[in-house]
Parts: structure tokens; sequence; C-alpha cells
């Protein structure tokens, strides 16, 4: 079962902020405490196969930050969101500095966020490698679901 924050997540954006604050530090137990509960919580990583339930997901994020953290810039943020969910469509803007022959890489991303009485989770991170680079574009955009 996963361990939960210290302080309640008033929000999805103070979530997402937490989710690519402890992936910069490869903080494998703060990342994994932002996750529901539930077992049917979801994280597809670029070109991998989907994993569901805590365990898949905490497995896949430690062999990642074996390698030390990963550091992504969150840009052309999309938000639609309602009182209980929020979606956010974004590219990650991923680079590793360590590694000289590492690529810039640019992802696509959705994160989808559910109000829990324990606060603001994440329920499904879904990542895939973006064709390019991105356009520029706003920065932030958000829609209101009725």
């Amino acid at each position: 079962m996963p361990s939960h924050p210290s302080k309640l997540l008033a929000s999805a954006e103070d979530v997402e902020h937490a989710f690519y604050d402890a992936i910069a530090r490869a903080d494998l137990e703060s990342l994994m405490s932002l996750w529901a509960d539930e077992e049917e919580i979801i994280c597809v990583h670029p070109g991998a196969p989907r994993l569901q339930g805590h365990a898949a997901i905490r497995e896949s994020w430690e062999m990642i930050f074996e390698r030390g953290p990963v550091h992504i810039r969150p840009r052309h943020l999309h938000v639609t969101h309602n009182m209980t969910c929020a979606v956010h469509n974004l590219v990650e803007e991923i680079k590793t500095p360590d590694d000289p022959d590492w690529q810039e890489a640019h992802i696509l991303a959705t994160n989808v966020y559910l109000k829990t009485p324990q606060g603001w989770r994440i329920v499904m991170h879904h990542a895939s490698i973006a064709p390019g680079k991105p356009a520029d574009e706003p920065a932030t955009s958000a829609a209101l679901l009725h």
C-alpha cells in the first residue's frame, strides 16, 4: 500500500509539481506517495507496455532511478478538469546532462488526477515519444468540463 505525502495536496497542479519534483530528485518514496490507493492506477512509459498497480509502477520507476534523477521540463500544458477529475496534457522536455551521448527528448504526456478523501492523487501517467520538436505554443491553457 502506498504511503501518503505529509501534506494534503489541494489541487491537481500541486500533485503534478510534486510528481516532477520527485522525478528530478529520483525520490521513489515521494513519487509513489502521489498515486491513488486504487490498484487500477496505470503508468505507460515511452515505448513500454502498460503497467497497472502499485507494485509494477514502483518497480518501473525504481529501474529508471537506478541511473539517477531525470530532468524534465513540463511545457505546453493543456488542462481539462471538473470538481473531482483533472486531465493534464503536456510536452515533457527531457535531458540527461550527465551523459554526453544522450540527446534531448520530447515526450507527449497525459496525467490524470482524481480528487480523493486524502486530497488529489495521480491515477494515470501515459507518456509517448513526440515526433520532432514541439511547436511554440502558449505555455498553459485550461478548459472546464461541465
